[in-house]
């Protein structure tokens, strides 16, 4: 496939650049569906967590895990691509109109215009990227079906997460070029991680789970920063009221997150006070020896040194 071709499929296909978020034409648009499939979501999960108490076996699930890794790392480069094609198009399309209003490519990456509408290429992946966000639901169930903790953080995370895509198209909300672009970066890399120690390949000697969590909220936090600064600069950011629930869900995440981590080091230490890894322990962690396999199978556990993303 020559670049020319990929473009045109990425940002220049008809279906793509006449997108738009619309209550009857866009399927998910709507706040019934929205808060129904929340509920759905967590209902479900508790029902099924609650019909497997008694089961002290986990349910073995063969290669799906593994298969839904790969294509979720697969979709999110698709979704990192498309939408770096399309803002790239949208503003080689609309620069004569920035700079009427003294606008940069940057300013507009953190902060659209005024009356900016859900329509046109960049829109059309952020739907793409919202709906993703319920097969990366899909995690919650592998997790109880291996008979790993219900945390309220995983079904919090995943139910804001939604929530916020959902804002993103249903007020062109600003940042969500940037924030979607750090997404699904983070999300190749972790779901790439997470097929190659699925496979039965090394796993990484440190949490690489939780470090990558860590560091798409530290940049969420920094980016909400920039979209704040350029908001009192320039007038108005679109979009703004949503950007503020926004921010205080992304910092509801932050601080159980932060809780999570700091519990975790805690309990780490208190278990093993001076790691000594052995010479002959390969894929070890910290000095426990744990096969890349079995660690594969522990990440996005509570009690483990990986959390769910």
């Amino acid at each position: 496939m020559t670049r020319e071709t990929l473009i045109y499929y990425l940002s220049e296909h008809p279906e793509i650049v006449n997108f738009r978020w619309s209550h009857t034409q866009s399927w998910g648009s709507t706040w019934s569906f929205l808060f129904t499939s929340i509920f759905t979501y967590v209902f479900l999960s508790l029902l099924l967590h609650l019909l497997l108490l008694p089961r002290r076996r986990p349910v073995p699930l063969g290669p799906i895990p593994a298969l839904h890794s790969l294509f979720m790392a697969l979709i999110s480069v698709t979704i990192f691509t498309g939408i770096l094609f399309s803002a790239a198009a949208e503003i080689r399309d609309t620069r004569w109109f920035w700079r009427r209003t003294k606008t940069t490519p940057f300013q507009w990456f953190l902060c659209f215009p005024l009356g900016t509408r859900p329509s046109g290429r960049v829109f059309f992946w952020s739907y793409i990227f919202y709906l993703t966000r319920f097969l990366h639901t899909l995690r919650t169930f592998f997790a109880i079906l291996r008979r790993r903790s219900l945390s309220f953080f995983r079904l919090f995370n995943h139910s804001i997460l939604i929530l916020m895509s959902f804002l993103w198209l249903e007020f062109s909300q600003s940042f969500q070029i940037v924030g979607i672009l750090m997404t699904t970066s983070i999300y190749a890399v972790v779901y790439g991680y997470r097929f190659w120690t699925a496979i039965g390949l090394r796993s990484a000697c440190f949490p690489f789970v939780i470090n990558c969590q860590m560091a798409l909220l530290a940049s969420n936090l920094i980016c909400h920063v920039g979209v704040l600064l350029l908001h009192l600069k320039k007038g108005g950011c679109n979009g703004i009221g949503a950007w503020w629930i926004n921010s205080v869900l992304n910092a509801a995440i932050l601080l159980l997150f932060l809780n999570f981590y700091v519990n975790s080091h805690l309990k780490e230490r208190r278990k093993n006070p001076s790691p000594s890894p052995e010479p002959h322990d390969h894929g070890a962690a910290k000095g426990n020896a744990v096969p890349a396999t079995v660690e594969a199978d522990l990440i996005g556990r509570g009690d483990t040194k990986d959390k769910d993303i």
